[in-house]
């Protein structure tokens, strides 16, 4: 059941703050995304690199 008398004017300015912070949120998380991704492109293996290996340590003992 609907309220009897709804001012939508009055309720969109009450929630402008909340709809602001989602749309935040969103922006937010994609940014994190794009960011988890440069990421992944740049530590990325070159073609023909053996993935299955851990890679070689730079020092050795003796």
């Amino acid at each position: 059941m609907s309220a009897p008398s709804t001012n939508i004017e009055k309720q969109s300015k009450r929630h402008r703050p909340a709809i602001w912070g989602i749309i935040a949120a969103g922006v937010f998380a994609v940014v994190l995304f794009l960011a988890y991704l440069a990421n992944l492109a740049a530590q990325g293996n070159e073609p023909g690199e053996d993935t299955s290996a851990p890679a070689a340590a730079a020092t050795t003992d003796g």
